[in-house]
């Protein structure tokens, strides 16, 4: 592993190994990291070779920080998402060196390392096992499985053929030459390789049933789902052809979709008059904070329903933006804690429902073809009846285009996966 150019400046392989040591220990604090292979990978690859450069908030847009700014070497090593593109521009960091920060859409990223351990272990890999990853991104994901695994027995694919020429680059100077290709993730690899683990690091509304025809019956799918309440983590076993079966992992993380699962942005919220609104005693916090246990279950009952910020909060962190780990088990930040700024519920059929506090008291106003905030006290109601069952307690089948959540065990109450 050469890498000697960068860590020679930012204070020698000491200084790096330092806080690669202090990353892990933050990430075994955290619960999110156990594997003594998988702790010696984060241990051993150098993070800041994938990250030379990314952005930084500053306020409602994005600046340009590289490893000539102060403190980038520990900004790196953070617990934190760190933002790489915008708008799906590579060309854009340059723009924002130049020109000073610029809004936009965070379009790929390198992930907290706190989700990244806890999908990894997730997998469950053995010696021997080939491993898909979708989602190039920086490359840094890719190296780790390389480290755990070999090169020779993981492949990466991405849709953005600049970011796999970056990370190839990047995987190279770090010591590690797994299988690249550029293309749709959702396809599956090229190649037409069987894996035994399939890991995606974005989002999906849909499990791509190339994934499944791509993995060997028994091997293990982990990847998050792209839905705009309850989304989070899931584990699928693989079965012969394209089916599987798996269940809701406890340990919740958000990530970015995939370009083709992208959701359009909201429609425009009607101004309710004064008459309209009516008092509630379910906060808003309940139904779209990941960390509420009653989040998952609206989802279910509420499918397709959006939560709507306010537009003063919404440049920097809209729900197709990056990573937003729930604090389960540790794996949190700042998206994780109750989401700021949010105002209202909309549904696909142009029903709404909008809400605020007016002192102590909550209120709420709705329209459109159904009652959606009523139709949402329902499902609290129905959740509440149902002994508040948790994330963990609900499983997903897989049986072709046929995709489906179910409560218990999968002859009970069940759901489905795209509405």
């Amino acid at each position: 592993m050469d890498v000697g150019p960068l860590t020679r400046r930012y204070g020698g392989p000491m200084a790096t190994q330092r806080l690669r040591r202090r990353l892990v220990r933050q990430l075994i604090a955290e619960d999110a990291l156990h594997d003594p292979r998988w702790i010696d990978a984060f241990r051993t690859v150098p993070r800041h070779v994938f990250l030379p450069r990314f952005f930084t908030r500053a306020g409602d847009r994005w600046a340009a920080f590289d490893r000539s700014d102060p403190g980038w070497l520990d900004r790196v090593y953070s617990r934190d998402v760190l933002v790489t593109q915008l708008d799906d521009d590579s060309s854009l960091w340059e723009q924002a060196r130049t020109c000073g920060p610029i809004p936009g859409e965070p379009t790929s990223s390198s992930s907290m390392p706190a989700i990244m351990a806890i999908m990894l272990e997730e997998l469950r890999v053995a010696d021997g096992h080939r491993v898909l990853e979708i989602g190039t991104g920086t490359g840094y994901n890719a190296a780790l499985l390389s480290h755990r695994c070999g090169s020779g027995a993981v492949s990466t694919i991405d849709i953005d053929g600049e970011l796999v020429a970056t990370a190839r680059t990047h995987l190279r100077a770090a010591g590690y030459a797994p299988s690249t290709a550029v293309g749709d993730g959702t396809l599956g690899f090229p190649s037409g390789i069987l894996f035994d683990r399939v890991i995606c690091t974005a989002a999906v509304s849909s499990v791509p049933l190339a994934w499944l025809e791509q993995t060997l019956p028994g091997g293990h799918i982990v990847t998050t789902l792209n839905r705009p309440l309850g989304a989070g983590l899931v584990r699928l076993t693989a079965g012969r052809g394209p089916t599987a079966h798996g269940r809701v992992l406890s340990r919740d993380g958000r990530f970015m979709p995939l370009r083709g699962h992208r959701l359009p942005p909201p429609p425009p919220l009607p101004t309710p008059p004064d008459s309209a609104w009516r008092r509630t005693r379910l906060p808003l916090e309940m139904v779209v904070t990941p960390r509420m246990e009653f989040e998952f279950f609206a989802s279910l009952e509420l499918p397709g329903v959006r939560p709507v910020r306010d537009p003063a909060h919404s440049p920097a962190a809209s729900t197709n933006a990056a990573d937003d780990p729930a604090p389960a088990s540790g794996a949190n930040s700042d998206p994780g804690h109750p989401r700021p700024g949010f105002i209202a519920l909309v549904a696909p059929d142009g029903s709404w429902a909008r809400y605020r506090t007016q002192g102590a008291t909550l209120e709420v106003a709705q329209g459109g073809p159904r009652a959606l905030w009523d139709l949402t006290e329902n499902a609290y109601l129905l959740w509440d009846s149902l002994g508040r069952p948790t994330r963990s307690a609900f499983g997903l089948t897989l049986a072709g285009p046929e995709q489906f959540f179910w409560l218990n065990d999968p002859d009970g109450r069940r759901w489905d996966l795209v509405p």
